[in-house]
């Protein structure tokens, strides 16, 4: 594999690329004369979605966003098909600076500071004039397709999740409160160098509320950086304050939307839990898998949020 890869990058983008690691069954670490570079190999999303996707994140680069930056090939194309066990799309990018803090590191200065960047985000992206026709709003993903993958026999957590779409798809949108949003920052998406913030992994970029950006960071603190000795509650007052802060001083947010956030975060323990559904094998749960689906089910049927 490793081997192919190496080959692929000397040819498609005449990179002199001389060690090839695996990161993740998709990305891959290049090391090359020109600097260190990542590859993501995926059929993940089409030709069209990776295309629209990469000319976003690359435009949000060149307005001085944090994101990571795709390289052309030799042909000047951003995308490139590559043979391996089949064949899949290839997108290089630039290595982003900066590393996942540790846990005891996410504090208030720094989630500000990702706040500031969420906000940024959304401001340039309304500028932003490229088709998207091809990325999809939120509720056309199978990920939000609750009904078809939650069993029949949990209703409670069925009603609750065809109120809650139904409540979310509702809400008044217009220019300043949805648009293209990255869709998927946990704090494993975010880099952090000194002052500088980076956002990696755009490959689930989505037509959403741009406040979905915010409740995934939350929801991700949430289970990741707290580490006890106060009170839980407290702790996410504390962070989804300062992460609004941030995001304000560079884009609007209307008081209406701030009290829509709970409705966000039940939707993202809700797309968790249906990811369970739509990808574990049922069959042959681990006592983890069965332990964490039966720890969501009761969040959720009682109504709690962490």
């Amino acid at each position: 594999m490793e081997e192919q890869i190496l080959k692929f990058l000397k040819e498609a983008y005449s990179i002199g690329c001389y060690k090839v690691d695996t990161v993740t069954n998709e990305i891959y670490r290049c090391l090359a004369k020109e600097g260190t570079l990542f590859v993501r190999i995926t059929n993940y999303k089409t030709y069209h979605e990776q295309l629209e996707e990469v000319s976003w994140t690359n435009f949000l680069c060149h307005q001085g966003v944090g994101a990571s930056e795709a390289v052309h090939s030799s042909n000047h194309q951003y995308i490139e098909k590559i043979m391996l066990d089949e064949e899949k799309l290839a997108v290089v990018y630039k290595a982003a600076a900066g590393i996942h803090l540790p846990r005891a590191e996410w504090n208030k200065s720094v989630l500000k500071k990702v706040g500031k960047q969420i906000g940024k985000m959304h401001r340039v992206t309304q500028s932003y004039l490229e088709s998207t026709a091809h990325l999809k709003d939120w509720y056309e993903n199978k990920e939000y397709d609750f009904l078809t993958h939650i069993p029949k026999e949990e209703t409670a957590i069925r009603e609750m999740a065809d109120r809650l779409l139904t409540e979310i798809k509702g809400l008044p949108k217009n220019n300043s409160n949805y648009g293209l949003i990255h869709g998927d920052l946990w704090l494993e998406n975010i880099l952090v160098d000194g002052s500088e913030i980076t956002m990696i992994d755009f490959q689930d970029c989505e037509k959403h509320f741009n406040i979905f950006d915010l409740a995934v960071p939350i929801y991700s603190a949430m289970e990741f950086s707290f580490s006890g000795g106060g009170n839980i509650k407290d702790y996410r007052q504390s962070i989804t304050e300062v992460l609004l802060d941030g995001y304000r001083e560079e884009h609007d947010l209307s008081t209406e939307m701030v009290d829509t956030l709970p409705l966000f975060l039940k939707l993202k323990q809700l797309f968790e839990y249906n990811l369970m559904h739509m990808y574990w094998n049922h069959e042959q749960l681990s006592e983890e898998q069965v332990r964490i689906l039966n720890l969501y089910r009761m969040r959720i049927e009682y109504d709690h949020f962490l």
